[in-house]
C-alpha cells in the first residue's frame, strides 16, 4: 500500500465510520480494487478506527469531559450510570475480540460476498428503524446498552455498519436518536483504542508484520482524522432529522451490485 491509496482509504474511513453504510465495507471494496491483501486491509482499519475514535473525542469532548468529571466525584451520579451502561455495552465486543479474533481476522480476507449480504442487511436494519414507531423512553436502560452492545458486536462483520446497527437497534428499543448516536459514539472509544494499543505492542502494525510503510499508516491515520471529524458532527445532526432511509436506499444498491457484480 502506498501513501496515495493510504490517503483514499483513510478519507473514505473517516466518511463511512461514522455515516450508517459500514467503513469496513468499504474499506473492502476500495482495497480490494487497488488489490490489497487481507492482512493489510486488517492492519489498516486497525489504524484508521484509531482516527476516528480520535476524532470523536474531539467532537464529543464537552460530554466527555463531563463524563470524567462526574464520575471522579466517586459516587452514583448521572454521569457514572452513563459510564457504566458503556461498560455494559462492551462485554459482547469485548467477548468476540477475546474468543472470536481469529474468526473475525479470517472474514477481512474472504472476499466481497459477505460485504454485499452484510450491506443489504444493514439496508434492512436502517428501513426497519425508520418506519417503526416505538414507545419512547426517557433514558438508555441498562438493558438497552446491552442489546445495542450486541449489535455492535455483530457488526464486526464488513459490510454491516456498526453505527447503523446500533443507531437503528437503539432506535427501536424507544430511546432518543440523538442519545443514540452519542452513545454509539461514546460506547466504541475503548474497544478500538485498546485494540490499537495491543496491536502497537505486540509489533502486529510494523511495516515488517503489516507490509505497511509508517508514511502509509501515518497519512492513512490523518486522512481518517480529519475526514471523521466532519463526517462524526454532521452525522449528529443528520440523525436529529431523521433521514437515515437515504442510507438504507444506498446500502441497498450498493449490496446489490456487489453481488451482481463481484
Amino acid at each position: 500500500m502506498n501513501w496515495l491509496e493510504a490517503l483514499v482509504l483513510g478519507v473514505v474511513q473517516g466518511l463511512t465510520e461514522f455515516l450508517p453504510v459500514s467503513s469496513s465495507g468499504h474499506l473492502q471494496i476500495i482495497s480490494s480494487l487497488f488489490g490489497i491483501n487481507g492482512e493489510e486491509n486488517l492492519a489498516f482499519a486497525v489504524v484508521v478506527h484509531a482516527a476516528t475514535v480520535c476524532s470523536t473525542i474531539v467532537v464529543l469532548w464537552k460530554e466527555i469531559a463531563a463524563l470524567f468529571g462526574g464520575l471522579f466525584k466517586f459516587r452514583w451520579n448521572e454521569e457514572t450510570v452513563y459510564v457504566a451502561k458503556i461498560v455494559v455495552s462492551m462485554i459482547p465486543v469485548a467477548i468476540v475480540g477475546v474468543f472470536f479474533k481469529e474468526y473475525v481476522e479470517e472474514l477481512f480476507g474472504s472476499g466481497l460476498l459477505v460485504v454485499g449480504c452484510a450491506l443489504l442487511v444493514t439496508a434492512g436494519l436502517l428501513a426497519f428503524a425508520y418506519y417503526a414507531k416505538p414507545r419512547l423512553k426517557t433514558n438508555i436502560s441498562f438493558v438497552d446498552a446491552f442489546i445495542i452492545g450486541l449489535a455492535q458486536a455483530c457488526a464486526v462483520i464488513p459490510g454491516l455498519s456498526r453505527s447503523g446497527s446500533t443507531i437503528a437497534t437503539g432506535t427501536l428499543l424507544g430511546n432518543n436518536k440523538e442519545r443514540v448516536a452519542k452513545f454509539s459514539f461514546l460506547m466504541v472509544l475503548v474497544p478500538i483504542l485498546g485494540e490499537a494499543l495491543l496491536d502497537l505492542m505486540k509489533g502486529d502494525l510494523s511495516q515488517a508484520e503489516s507490509g505497511i510503510s509508517a508514511l502509509s499508516l501515518f497519512v492513512g491515520f490523518c486522512a481518517a482524522f480529519v475526514s471523521g471529524y466532519f463526517a462524526c458532527s454532521w452525522m449528529i445532526n443528520l440523525v436529529k432529522k431523521g433521514k437515515l432511509i437515504w442510507f438504507a436506499l444506498y446500502c441497498l444498491v450498493v449490496g446489490g451490485l456487489i453481488l451482481i457484480l463481484r
